[in-house]
């Protein structure tokens, strides 16, 4: 008995019922962004001195945040937020999360002292800087702005800066952004839906090629 038809029968119905599965979704806790902001991109140097490209942690969802390292409030709260929501993840999702922390302070913020600060986070922070043209380059694609106050006497001199966290899937699309009002919780939800998606998206593609396979004989349907 030719079983083939049934079993393609079985594999449409399945993939479909996966892409029913994203309909009438809730809204997210962050901003959603998708289609507003470009991709992520960017030429840059990290924590070890080395230059690197968005290409750098491809397949990961990276969160995008500009400050500095002397920075007195928003910094390390924004961070430490951002760590602690992490932390509530399952092991394997904390797996896919890069939080790349860009300085715009590059005069105070070598590689060596970005590696130093990150640490204090986690292995999942990663130090990121570069010149004036190329700081200037990626906030303006990301429509924000950095400057620099007046030195007092002792050569300090504030920071200002975004609060705001882009995140990026793991296609390396803009998908939403945080601000100051969402809570641990909020954080960590968008994370792992937006982690949940991209296995989706995977699971779905299997399924389609799955399909296509049944359907043309080339080669034994393997679906998960």
């Amino acid at each position: 008995m030719n079983t083939r038809p049934l079993r393609l029968i079985s594999l449409l119905f399945l993939v479909a019922g996966l892409t029913a599965c994203g309909e009438s979704e809730p809204p997210w806790r962050g901003h959603d962004i998708t289609g507003v902001m470009p991709e992520l991109d960017y030429n840059l140097v990290d924590e070890n001195s080395e230059p690197v490209s968005a290409g750098a942690y491809a397949d990961n969802i990276r969160l995008l945040f500009f400050g500095f390292t002397h920075c007195p409030d928003i910094c390390p709260v924004t961070l430490g937020r951002l760590k602690a929501a992490i932390a509530t993840l399952e092991p394997a999702q904390r797996e896919r999360i890069r939080v790349l922390f860009v300085s715009v302070d590059p005069e105070r913020d070598p590689p060596a002292v970005l590696r130093r600060y990150t640490d204090n986070f986690g292995e999942r922070f990663i130090g990121l800087t570069g010149s004036q043209a190329q700081l200037r380059e990626l906030t303006k694609r990301y429509r924000v702005t950095y400057g620099y106050g007046e030195k007092d006497k002792n050569g300090f001199y504030p920071v200002s800066h975004s609060s705001a966290v882009f995140v990026f899937d793991r296609q390396g699309n803009a998908r939403l952004l945080f601000n100051q009002s969402l809570t641990v919780t909020d954080i960590a939800a968008d994370l792992e839906r937006l982690i949940d998606a991209g296995a989706t998206v995977e699971t779905r593609a299997k399924g389609r090629k799955a399909v296509a396979q049944a359907a043309t004989g080339a080669g034994t349907a393997n679906y998960p």
